[in-house]
């Protein structure tokens, strides 16, 4: 399966959330076992050798290939999510992002200074969600950050706001 036919397997729902807005679905993507496999695939092999020790998924859609890759990578899964959603101490990181304002949060004690962090979500769009979840990340001090998405909207231009210290990459971009 090539990654033309994953594009095309992912469902665009114009005015959603809001008017406006191309909303591009992945859901489509895990529904059929030949393209969720696939994308599993993908992603194992662009961090195979990179010495991952925690994959972060971000609420909600991040949390579907996450625990897959982590899975896969023999590394641990940490969730980030809206506040009140997470049981023990927390820090928090607030942003703007396309169509409002947001806050996301992450245990205290999820990530040390010995991990290799792998940051997944599903859409790089504007970045200023998974940024946000980047600089949370770096507050707890691991070796390295990657970031990585499903798909990346290139016009949106949304992985020039991260830094030089984080490798972004998109299994798909349209």
């Amino acid at each position: 399966m090539s990654k033309e036919t994953l594009t095309k397997s992912i469902r665009k729902v114009p005015d959603f959330p809001i008017p406006g807005i191309l909303f591009y679905d992945v859901t489509t993507l895990f529904k059929d076992p030949w393209c969720l496999q696939e994308l599993s695939n993908m992603l194992f092999d662009m961090y195979k050798e990179k010495g991952i020790t925690k994959v972060v998924g971000i609420e909600s859609r991040g949390f579907i290939m996450a625990p897959i890759l982590a899975t896969r990578l023999n590394a641990g899964f940490i969730p980030i999510r809206k506040p009140g959603k997470l049981p023990a101490d927390t820090i928090e990181e607030s942003y703007d992002k396309e169509y409002g304002k947001d806050t996301i949060q992450i245990h205290k004690d999820a990530i040390d200074e010995n991990d290799i962090v792998l940051l997944h979500d599903d859409l790089l769009a504007t970045g200023g969600t998974m940024k946000a979840a980047c600089e949370l990340v770096k507050k707890l001090k691991p070796k390295k950050v990657y970031v990585n998405f499903i798909i990346e909207l290139k016009d949106l231009n949304g992985r020039a706001i991260f830094g030089d210290d984080v490798e972004v990459e998109s299994v798909l971009s349209v």
